[in-house]
């Protein structure tokens, strides 16, 4: 399933470790020195990100999600779309992560009279549709800074069911207490773009939901943000992947 997923914005699998003496499983992905986008929205110790750092990582993540559904066949849905699976590089581009096809727990056996495995339903995979809401919730984590579940405020989803974050989404005037307070600018067109997308991605039928390709030509009107532009700066650590790879072929 990694292996067809070629993109720029898509953490790259250089290789793998498979051991029998002593049992030993081992993936071994691209480096990213600049950590995770949970780390920068939420541990104080972490560098914050500024509005354009935001945006250009939403962009990022828009155009690997649109390659992910539209250009590949069949399409291949995230399985887990969420701040933990945002690494940052080099140069703060966003790189998607997906090491969790098969989630923990999702399958569970017992035996039957024969000796036979009857195992049980799995829950549906990912879809699309889900990305779509996932990323939805994914912009609103990016311009608000609170977690997706906290003690104090329960889950996010819970938090834009309540009416006076409606209020926020839609009244212009009230959308400033949207905003992380650690963000000392932001655009306002750029603000009511993303908090429209909010909004149609979190819709609760999911055939009402945009599709990753009309999401990006929208974010793109606005966000002048270009795929070649989103393309992240070479890794100082390319000639460690190039070594991997040339031991590899020979």
């Amino acid at each position: 399933m990694l292996s067809r997923v070629n993109h720029k914005n898509f953490v790259n699998l250089i290789g793998y470790c498979e051991e029998d003496e002593p049992f030993n499983r081992m993936m071994v992905f691209e480096y990213a020195p600049n950590g995770t986008l949970f780390q920068h929205l939420h541990v104080k110790e972490m560098e914050d990100l500024d509005w354009s750092a935001r945006m250009r990582i939403i962009m990022d993540i828009a155009y690997c999600l649109q390659y992910m559904h539209h250009d590949l066949n069949p399409p291949v849905a995230h399985s887990n779309l969420n701040s933990h699976n945002i690494f940052l590089i080099d140069d703060y581009a966003a790189t998607i992560a997906d090491i969790s096809f098969l989630p923990q727990d999702s399958s569970k056996s017992k035996s039957s009279g024969n000796n036979e495995l009857v195992h049980s339903t799995l829950p549906p995979l990912a879809d699309v549709e889900i990305n779509v809401y996932c990323f939805g919730i994914l912009l609103l984590e990016i311009i608000s800074g609170k977690l997706q579940y906290s003690e104090e405020q329960g889950c996010m989803h819970g938090w834009l069911t309540n009416l006076q974050a409606a209020k926020y989404l839609n009244d212009k005037r009230s959308i400033n207490y949207m905003i992380d307070p650690t963000l000392k600018s932001f655009k306002n067109n750029e603000l009511d773009l993303i908090c429209e997308i909010i909004q149609e991605c979190i819709q609760p039928d999911p055939r009402q939901r945009p599709t990753m390709k009309d999401i990006t030509s929208k974010l793109r009107e606005v966000i002048a943000i270009s795929p070649d532009q989103a393309i992240p700066r070479l890794s100082l650590l390319w000639w460690v992947e190039l070594e991997i790879l040339s031991i590899e072929a020979t």
